[in-house]
């Protein structure tokens, strides 16, 4: 569509950004309601970030998604910020009002949003998360809040104990994770294990309780081998793409004024450049 001079715009900020969906997600929402706007992809080195954003706010940018390696440099740089970014310790939506910057973190809503989507409550028992980046912390905080005991388990043990205590968790070493799936109703892979051009994760479900569910955040490839395993065994499976589509509704939301919707064609489209 042709933008006139009224357009609002938005974008996504990475190092790199290349590989970045947020495009043709937004992209695709754009030009199902008509709106006279643009999502651009913003590759910004990390030293120059804060000049960028400061720079986006004063060319009259709505606001923009922010992805790796700029989470924790986007929290530095808002002016006010949305508890859900407090509780993660990280932004990954900034919202421009009047020269101000208000950051958020949708992670953990939109985690949640895609079990329930696929037939998961988030509160049907204790989940265990497997990792302690930012993406642990944010799903971890949205499943306590929705009523869910959470159990962290990382590679590196001091950083499990530490976000444990923080959110406050459960903390258990990473040769226990096995055995932990009994006694659990979700398990979440948030670290990249199983991603394309990584090792996979090793995780038997051999103790696993029969209705265990399995999320996954990764979601290239669109079925992880950790999802593979927990479908042949029968447990129900969570994919990682519904994650990355319902993070995007409350920016999109604050930027262009209209709430989309998640939906198959949206999905369909999304998945449509990704790598056989």
């Amino acid at each position: 569509m042709v933008l006139s001079g009224h357009a609002r715009l938005a974008g996504v900020i990475g190092w790199p950004v290349a590989h970045s969906r947020s495009p043709r997600l937004h992209g695709t929402w754009l030009a199902r309601h008509g709106i006279d706007g643009a999502y651009l992809p913003l590759p910004i080195r990390p030293e120059h970030f804060a000049s960028c954003v400061a720079a986006l706010v004063r060319m009259g940018f709505a606001g923009a998604n922010v992805t790796i390696p700029h989470k924790e440099a986007a929290f530095a740089v808002c002016d006010a910020l949305e508890d859900s970014a407090r509780r993660a310790g990280a932004v990954n939506t900034l919202i421009f009002r009047d020269g101000t910057i208000l950051g958020s973190n949708t992670d953990g809503a939109g985690f949640l949003a895609n079990l329930r989507a696929c037939g998961v409550d988030p509160a049907a028992g204790p989940a265990l998360i497997l990792g302690s980046g930012g993406a642990a912390r944010a799903i971890g905080a949205a499943l306590i809040d929705a009523g869910a005991p959470v159990t962290l388990c990382n590679r590196t043990w001091d950083r499990a104990a530490a976000l444990a205590a923080e959110l406050p968790a459960r903390a258990l070493g990473w040769e226990q994770r096995h055995a932990a799936l009994a006694d659990h109703a979700l398990v979440v892979n948030t670290t990249a294990l199983g991603m394309t051009r990584h090792d996979p994760l090793d995780l038997s479900f051999d103790r696993a309780s029969p209705g265990l569910a399995v999320a996954d955040i990764v979601y290239v490839p669109l079925e992880t081998p950790l999802l593979a395993a927990a479908s042949s065994r029968g447990l129900k499976t969570v994919e990682g793409l519904g994650m990355l589509l319902h993070q995007a509704v409350p920016g999109f939301v604050a930027w262009f004024g209209v709430t989309p919707t998640v939906d198959a064609e949206l999905y369909r489209i999304v998945a449509a450049d990704f790598p056989a």
